[in-house]
């Protein structure tokens, strides 16, 4: 342990609140190793020599030599024994953080059988890749308005000393600066109707993502964990303002549809006044040409059917 103000990776970083800001500072090595096969059939060996020095004591008459063979038995024994328990399996996917009375003096990543320093002790990290989804959240978003927001996160550990001795529990530090994170991204942005250029929560759902990746692996560096991907899982407005917010977004669609009926019916009228001037079907003036436009915008833009009225007299 010691006094720095260096964050991960070297840049600096404010120092870490707590007695003088004394924080864990250890970086993952590979600890010193052999075979464990050939250290396995070593700590075979011994046992079947200390197994033979007890025979042998009972083929002994002289005193001495029985002491001898006891003793040498014995330390055959306890050598064999601590052989033994210098031996450890490595599954794939997974590591060995090895201890010597308490000193981190490195990692085993490599699998299979391993024979470690004696008298060390060993801890499982698993490197594989991990997720969770979030609890839902209630925040409040850019605009003030409560949404509930949920997140999958998708992690694995890179540095096992980090995770083992910087933080008291890396699982539980993950999912707690996740949600951190979570909540922070969603009060940055509106849930929706943003000015132009402006990401909202729900219609820049991968550039809000990936800002969401990138503050959560900020925020877990310093317990050695990397974030492999962060997605928004779930998305709403809160109960309380939901069916203000849906009129509101019935409001805008009923607009934006008026506005291409409009844009159409428009459209359909100057085309057809072209047509009639164009194949001298009917001569109108000003007046009648007004009222023209005007029947035709009540018909196309008209929410029911018209219902038309024959004029079976004359134009004037």
């Amino acid at each position: 342990m010691n006094d720095t103000d260096e964050s991960v990776g070297g840049t600096p970083s404010t120092v870490p609140v707590g007695h003088d800001g004394v924080r864990v500072d250890v970086d993952e090595r590979t600890v010193a190793m052999t075979n464990g096969w050939a250290a396995l059939g070593g700590a075979t060996l011994l046992l079947v020599l200390a197994v033979a020095s007890f025979v042998a004591i009972e083929l002994v008459d002289a005193t001495g030599l029985k002491a001898l063979f006891a003793v040498l038995g014995a330390l055959l024994t306890l050598l064999s024994i601590l052989v033994y328990s210098a031996l450890a399996i490595v599954n794939p996917g997974q590591t060995k953080v090895v201890q010597f009375f308490g000193r981190y003096i490195g990692t085993v990543r490599r699998t299979g059988l391993v024979f470690t320093p004696l008298l060390s002790t060993r801890k499982t990290v698993s490197v594989r890749v991990r997720n969770f989804e979030t609890s839902e959240l209630k925040v409040n978003d850019a605009d003030g308005n409560p949404v509930n927001i949920g997140a999958i996160v998708v992690w694995q550990v890179a540095d096992t000393a980090r995770a083992t001795f910087a933080v008291e529990d890396f699982v539980d530090f993950v999912e707690v600066q996740a949600e951190a994170a979570l909540r922070h991204v969603a009060t940055t942005h509106p849930y929706d109707n943003a000015d132009a250029g402006e990401a909202t929560l729900r219609g820049s759902t991968d550039q809000v993502s990936a800002e969401l990746a990138h503050e959560v692996a900020e925020r877990v560096a310093l317990a050695g964990v990397e974030i492999v991907e962060a997605r928004i899982s779930h998305l709403a407005y809160a109960p309380e303002i939901a069916q203000a917010m849906l009129q509101r977004q019935q409001a805008g669609a009923i607009i934006a549809a008026r506005e291409k009926i409009v844009e159409g019916a428009v459209s359909m009228v100057e085309t057809a006044l072209e047509r009639l001037e164009r194949d001298a079907i009917v001569t109108l003036d000003d007046e009648r040409r007004a009222a023209m436009v005007s029947n035709l915008l009540v018909v196309l833009c008209g929410d029911s059917r018209a219902t038309p009225i024959v004029n079976t007299g004359t134009l004037h």
